[in-house]
């Protein structure tokens, strides 16, 4: 990830899914400039002149979905605001996670600051209160079709405003009212347009699709370490890493991996050792890391690339345009990342599948000097036989987990909205998927570690050794059967706390070596 701004400009700036994660987190400030306040202010002021003048405009001063032709009064205006925000509150299942109903405000802020949808400055300012002071709304995790934007998730996000609906605040959920109580707050009076300008949008979408970037990319950087060391405990073959080889067929995903590899194994005495070998090639869980590792990279990107574009836009409508034009259009509609989260979501579960598929070849006893099931004294000793099982149940069910939701649509809105995103699934599944790929990581990091004991004591490249030595600081060696969950549990922590990564950052700034490869930038950074 890069370096990220001290401040924010809400509105102006153009937002990343890193950006975003440094704002929830606190690290980066939010603030609205001169110029995002008077274009707010105009458009505010766009959405009172339609009321006045009372000429029909969707969602103003006319119901919503198939009551799009029933007339509102300018009276009753105010009133279907708040309305919309307790009819459209029906979410169901369990509560999201609260960072990213964060991100989810941190989003609809950005969004709403741009000066498209007629929202007022108050409004604003006070759903930027409740990321500043961390009072994030709880908001359940199903009930969206991803079109007509996120309507139930967004409702619950800010019943807030209106005083209802609960909260996560100092670490206890409560009801909105006990939060007013404790600071002294009020709840607001919604204006024509306010309560649609903030449901309609793809902002649980959005939210969960940064976690996706942030999360697949660390698993896709530690597959390369883990798929690296596998290659040194098996004593595979550095030649499928060559450029000569990937030039000829050069997506910079597979140029990218290969190049990493073989970083990796630099300066190795392990492949040295069997250098002349008999072997010809290595099966293909090891021989194609550059071309299965870099095909998920690739589609990693495209949803990074893709995601970037929607932090900047405008999801809301009707949009207003100007004083004299307001576009009723689809901008609210989730494809456009739905798609995207489908493709990351195969992308994940085919790195936790060619994952298994090295555990699984770790395990035979294949290579020389590495006992079957990874364990010398076996018959009383199961050695590392189950621990495939569980690799092998979460790989068949992230592929039960592929099928793409953007694939299906039901009709909603009495055939108003006739063809929906089912995009929040996606972005739910691409994330279950993730986290399961982060357990068969973990398996397989302890796999390798075991089998890498056995070449000692050739070592391998500086990064690999150091590597070993932290794993083993926290897992031991395995000469007999012990409860491997509990090492299992310690390999995930490892996964999710980027230990790994953090090895090649120390020895590089302590041996200042170099670690660069083609499109890092691109790959690594979002």
């Amino acid at each position: 990830m890069t370096n990220f701004p001290k401040t924010f400009d809400l509105g102006e700036g153009h937002l990343t899914s890193g950006i975003a994660l440094a704002i929830s987190t606190g690290h980066t400030k939010l603030k609205i400039s001169a110029t995002a306040r008077q274009k707010i202010k105009s458009s505010w002021k766009v959405v009172q002149e339609i009321v006045e003048q009372g000429y029909p405009v969707y969602g103003i001063n006319t119901g919503f979905g198939p009551l799009c032709t029933t007339k509102i009064s300018k009276n009753e205006t105010k009133v279907l605001q708040t309305n919309i925000l307790k009819s459209h509150s029906v979410g169901v299942g369990e509560p999201i996670d609260t960072e990213i109903a964060k991100l989810m405000l941190i989003l609809k802020a950005h969004a709403l600051a741009k000066g498209y949808s007629g929202i007022s400055e108050t409004t604003l300012e006070r759903i930027i209160w409740h990321i500043e002071n961390d009072a994030v709304p709880v908001v359940p995790s199903q009930g969206s079709v991803g079109a007509s934007g996120d309507l139930a998730p967004l409702s619950h996000l800010f019943l807030p405003l209106i005083g209802l609906g609960k909260v996560h605040y100092k670490g206890k959920v409560i009801s909105t009212r006990t939060l007013f109580k404790k600071v002294k707050l009020q709840p607001l009076e919604l204006g024509p347009k306010e309560g649609l300008a903030l449901i309609n949008g793809t902002q649980f979408i959005a939210a969960h699709a940064i976690k996706a970037v942030e999360k697949l990319q660390s698993c896709l950087a530690q597959a390369d370490i883990i798929g690296a060391m596998m290659i040194e405990g098996l004593q595979g073959s550095v030649k499928p890493f060559y450029n000569e080889l990937h030039s000829v067929r050069p997506y910079k995903g597979n140029m990218h991996v290969a190049k990493r590899v073989k970083r990796l194994l630099k300066g190795s005495e392990i492949l040295e050792d069997h250098i002349d070998c008999e072997r010809v090639q290595d099966p293909y869980s090891l021989r194609c890391i550059p071309q299965v590792h870099g095909a998920s990279r690739t589609a990693w990107l495209h949803l990074k690339e893709l995601l970037e574009i929607e932090l900047n836009s405008v999801t809301d409508n009707p949009v207003i345009i100007s004083d004299e034009l307001t576009i009723s259009g689809g901008n609210f509609h989730g494809q456009p990342l739905a798609m995207a989260l489908d493709y990351a979501c195969l992308a994940a579960s085919e790195i936790g599948n060619i994952s298994d598929r090295r555990i699984y070849l770790a395990l035979e006893g294949n290579s020389p000097g590495v006992p079957k099931l990874l364990m010398e004294d076996t018959g009383i000793n199961s050695g590392y036989m189950i621990l495939q099982y569980t690799s092998a149940a979460l790989a068949s069910e992230n592929k039960g987990l592929c099928f793409p939701s953007s694939a299906d649509s039901i009709p909603t809105s009495l055939g108003q909205e006739d063809h929906v995103s089912m995009g929040s699934i996606s972005g739910r599944k691409a994330l279950q998927v993730i986290k399961n790929v982060e357990k068969i990581l973990a398996i397989e990091l302890l796999t390798a570690a075991q089998a890498f004991e056995y070449r000692k004591p050739l070592k391998s490249g500086v990064f690999l050794d150091e590597i070993h030595k932290e794993i083993r600081k926290k897992v031991a060696f395995a000469k007999k059967d012990r409860v491997f969950a509990d090492d299992i549990e310690k390999g995930i922590e490892m996964i999710k706390d980027k230990t790994i990564i953090k090895v090649i950052e120390r020895v590089k700034k302590q041996k200042k070596l170099r670690f660069e490869v083609p499109y890092s930038e691109e790959f690594e950074n979002y």
